[in-house]
């Protein structure tokens, strides 16, 4: 009686809903996980999950009087989670059939993410072997009962959701090539194990939105004061703010398009971008971001791979970008500036703007579906001609989800946004903080190697994306404590620099954390974490992603990654065939990178298959070629590529910043690194600096075409 009066209780107060309550098993024996948002967490599963259960709870709560007589209503097992012979009574409840409801966290959070998961309850669950019952608890920790920061949304009485995932399970590791791990080993892989679980519980849990519903979910979340976002201006923009501007934008779009059109965007790293990026998804227009470094050729060429009839520019960025002669010779298409177009906001409109969609968002817009196209992004073009890549409203908002739910970040974050906007990784790290309540400074060029240092010193910024060779560069002009408030440094887009990660390490105290993706998956695939961590490797692979390797030809270790999840792209736009979407093949993206990875999951990038040589029959990757260089020569850059041998079949060129480089100071560092004969350059050639594309990857096309005509 007293259990069904709580309940209607909660019901009543905190709204609670209970989904997938079709996953849970008849059978017994479960271990029942969650993530720990509040105090209310045991009462709700206690009430609403459908199975008698024993709470593991922790030793000090029973010291708390409230606390001892809340949990006379339930069956329940005091432990210290750090002690190992505490699990052993946990084990020994599962063994006789009993479910077991546990925390992993061991404590409520304080950043709304997932914390510290300890590991005895992994150890437990691969010892019994039981039936591992996933519930993701969502809304309990914006209540008074949680213990977030003062920077997070609070609530008197936020609706509560409990979702509960399929059952899962974890196997306890076996022999290895060498031999039978220790009994530490052994636990610390199980507890890795449950954080996978938790982790893949906090993606799979979330909603099915588009961009501009995730949006104002976000308004709704964390009020419309909320202040968000500012860009050069060094002017904090509210929620409202970027709400009015993006449906005055988006409906200024729809004057010039028609419904699902793909529309050009040449714009830069502010405000105004991220809000015409949200207003066209509220008026189902798809941004094709244009990379306004590529020149004429690049952005023409992008144009026709997606059928592009219109660019939507600003005259102001033209002319500080001193673009004006590209856009010029641009062809067949019709290029709008914003300046212009505010002509055509009429009075309607302004009434339409203030009377009616400020006040009903969700109304004003036009409907959309998830898996409907929301962005389109143009590879580097590295190899080629750029391809259009497509991506839907879910595959963006799916490798958000699984970004949230690997890194900690939390509205106590600032991020700082220097990778352009139309690269996948500035794109979704851009997106990112927006939709979860992050503030964030978009500053308008990587390229500013000086003022960079200052501006995240002066804004206070604690997170920031950035590239192997822009992270170097800013080094050599920042000060020590310019970045002292950084906490989070994540480099991605190309292979870190060992010299540069050292840098870091000595000057400013700083753990880079090395990521990989593809614009492709939208684009993170993997990134090292603070809770898991392995220099030279590019990190695990994040929640919700599949992956296979295909054996290559005179590849001894490792293979062809092909991926697949959520976050893979719906397709391609080819430039041999306009406007025609390429879906992947069973939804398996080719990488087209030689990976390995480890019995931890950790995934160690040997190279790209086109970045492979062929020399004398043998297969050389360029990547060893480029780190025997840097090795030799580390304050320096280097690159390699190759040249046509009627003899040889390929001659590897590496090409070098360092004047004084000669290919004996290769072959002693070859001989010291065990690397072969082979790999060392049999052409070197001198350059001031290595071409790059606007997205500060090397222009390996560039080079190709050096080393051919050398």
């Amino acid at each position: 009686m007293l259990a069904k009066i709580l309940r209607s209780i909660c019901k009543i107060l905190f709204r609670v809903q209970v989904r997938g309550l079709e996953n849970v098993p008849a059978e017994n024996r479960l271990l029942i996980v969650a993530n720990h948002e509040s105090f209310l967490d045991g009462l709700l599963l206690g009430l609403f999950l459908p199975k008698r259960a024993t709470f593991v709870v922790h030793t000090s709560v029973l010291k708390k009087w409230t606390f001892r007589q809340a949990l006379r209503l339930t069956p329940h097992l005091a432990v210290d989670p750090t002690s190992p012979l505490a699990m052993k009574k946990v084990i020994k409840l599962l063994e006789t059939g009993e479910n077991v409801v546990i925390f992993p966290e061991g404590r409520i959070t304080l950043t709304g993410n997932l914390m510290k998961v300890y590991d005895g309850p992994g150890f437990v669950a691969a010892k019994t072997g039981a039936s591992i019952l996933p519930v993701r608890i969502d809304g309990a920790a914006e209540s008074y009962f949680g213990r977030l920061t003062n920077h997070h949304p609070r609530r008197l009485l936020p609706k509560v959701t409990l979702t509960v995932m399929p059952t899962t399970s974890i196997v306890m590791p076996k022999a290895t090539n060498h031999g039978f791990p220790t009994g530490k080993q052994r636990r610390r892989i199980a507890g890795e194990g449950m954080r996978s679980v938790m982790q893949k519980m906090l993606f799979q849990a979330q909603k099915s939105r588009t961009l501009f519903e995730s949006f104002l979910d976000a308004v709704d979340k964390f009020g419309s004061n909320y202040k968000l976002i500012e860009d050069m201006n060094e002017t904090e923009e509210t929620y409202t703010d970027l709400l009015k501007k993006s449906l005055a934008l988006g409906r200024i779009v729809t004057k010039v398009s028609s419904a699902n059109e793909t529309v050009g965007v040449l714009m830069p790293n502010i405000t105004n971008t991220v809000a015409l990026i949200l207003g066209m998804s509220a008026f189902n227009r798809v941004p094709a971001m244009i990379n306004y470094t590529s020149g004429t050729s690049g952005m023409q060429n992008a144009c026709v791979a997606a059928n592009i009839k219109t660019i939507i520019t600003s005259h102001k960025f033209i002319e500080t970008a001193k673009l004006e002669s590209v856009i010029a010779e641009l062809k067949n298409l019709k290029v709008l500036y914003l300046e212009d177009l505010r002509a055509d906001f009429s009075v309607v409109d302004r009434a339409w703007l203030v009377g009616y969609a400020m006040h009903y968002p969700r109304a004003a817009m036009e409907v959309n579906r998830p898996d409907e196209p929301a962005v389109v992004l143009f590879t580097s073009g590295s190899e080629g001609k750029p391809k259009g890549v497509v991506h839907s409203h879910k595959s963006l908002l799916s490798n958000t989800s699984q970004i949230m739910a690997i890194l900690d970040f939390s509205p106590t974050d600032k991020f700082m946004m220097v990778l352009p906007i139309f690269h996948a990784f500035g794109f979704t790290g851009s997106l990112l903080p927006v939709l979860n309540g992050i503030k964030i400074h978009l500053f308008p060029s990587p390229l500013q190697y000086k003022i960079i240092p200052e501006v995240i010193y002066d804004r206070g910024c604690t997170v920031f994306f950035a590239t192997s060779t822009f992270l170097g560069n800013y080094a050599k002009f920042a000060h020590p404590y310019d970045f002292y408030k950084l906490r989070i440094v994540v480099a991605g887009a190309e292979k870190l620099n060992e010299e540069v990660r050292k840098t870091y390490t000595e000057k400013f105290g700083i753990r880079i954390l090395e990521g990989y993706g593809a614009t492709e998956c939208a684009p993170v695939l993997s990134a090292n974490t603070p809770m898991a961590n392995l220099n030279g490797s590019v990190g695990q692979f994040v929640p919700g992603m599949e992956h296979k390797l295909e054996s290559i030809p005179g590849i001894d270790s490792g293979g062809l990654l092909h991926v697949k999840g959520e976050n893979v792209m719906k397709g391609y736009y080819l430039f041999d065939n306009p406007g025609v979407l390429i879906p992947p093949e069973d939804g398996w993206y080719n990488t087209g990178d030689i990976v390995e990875v480890d019995a931890q999951g950790f995934i160690h990038i040997k190279g790209r298959v086109k970045r492979f040589a062929k020399v004398a029959g043998e297969m050389v990757s360029l990547e060893v070629v480029e780190k025997i260089a840097c090795t030799a020569a580390p304050e320096h850059q280097h690159a390699a590529s190759t040249q046509t041998d009627i003899q040889r079949g390929e001659n590897i060129v590496l090409f070098t910043s360092d004047p004084e480089l000669k290919r004996e100071d290769l072959q002693i560092v070859a001989k010291n690194l065990g690397s072969p004969e082979i790999a060392i350059a049999r052409k070197i050639i001198h350059v001031e600096e290595l071409p790059l594309l606007g997205t500060g990857k090397t222009d390996y096309v560039t080079l190709k075409k050096m080393a051919e005509a050398a």
